[in-house]
């Protein structure tokens, strides 16, 4: 967290805690606290107001100019990529609520004017016709999300993926929206691309954490972030 004079940028967590920091910070700021390199200790119990138990020790340090380009290389956040093929309402409500998680996003898909203006943040946009012919081009650990204007559309991406797959292995999830029934008529359809079972189950489908209601496209959304989100945690 770092603490200015008028503003913050950042958190510690909040409460009382941050509140003690803030202060410390700024005393230290006008130089009323003495410059002690010593992280300070904060027992986290009825002084603070909490009973968590346990103690935090923050380290405080004064910075200038000088220290901006090393800060910003220490503070630069891993972004993890994802490809995202469709532009549909999940797709736009996705892309809205991928933006401020730790994910690049590529938004692909093969149709004209298809995308936001502006783009939402990070978004990298991207016109393919055919569609699939993105995928040789992701990046490398890309976790792709299908869900185009089509099932035929949809049954290529995911056919270049695990082509993909067979030479790279570099894509660790790979989801395509539907239903059971919609993956159970795709499957017999690989198969007789000449994929094996043990490829397909490379494949998610349906996409999203299980047991979160609703079919409108931002509780869909949130679903699949979820479960992006459980996938770095696996990984």
């Amino acid at each position: 967290m770092a603490v200015f004079a008028d503003h913050l940028v950042g958190t510690i967590g909040g409460g009382h805690l941050e509140l003690q920091a803030i202060a410390e910070a700024r005393l230290r700021l006008v130089g009323t606290a003495a410059a002690n390199p010593a992280p300070v200790r904060y027992a986290l119990g009825p002084a603070l107001g909490q009973c968590c138990g346990g103690v935090v020790h923050l380290g405080f340090a004064l910075l200038t100019v000088a220290d901006a380009p090393g800060l910003a290389a220490r503070l630069a956040p891993h972004l993890h990529p994802v490809a995202l093929f469709g532009g549909g309402h999940v797709g736009h409500a996705l892309a809205r609520v991928l933006a401020p998680l730790p994910f690049a996003l590529t938004w692909i898909d093969s149709r004209d004017g298809i995308f936001p203006e502006p783009p939402p943040d990070g978004a990298v946009c991207e016109h393919s016709d055919p569609v699939q012919g993105a995928v040789p081009g992701l990046a490398p650990g890309s976790r792709v999300l299908i869900m185009s204007f089509s099932h035929a559309e949809d049954l290529d991406v995911v056919a270049a993926c695990l082509h993909r797959q067979r030479q790279q292995r570099d894509l660790p999830f790979i989801g395509l929206i539907g239903s059971q029934t919609k993956w159970a008529t795709f499957g017999s359809r690989l198969r007789s691309r000449g994929f094996s079972q043990d490829e397909l189950a490379q494949v998610t489908c349906p996409i999203g954490i299980p047991g979160i209601g609703g079919k409108e496209p931002e509780v869909i959304a949130v679903a699949v972030a979820a479960q992006l989100l459980l996938s770095l945690k696996a990984a």
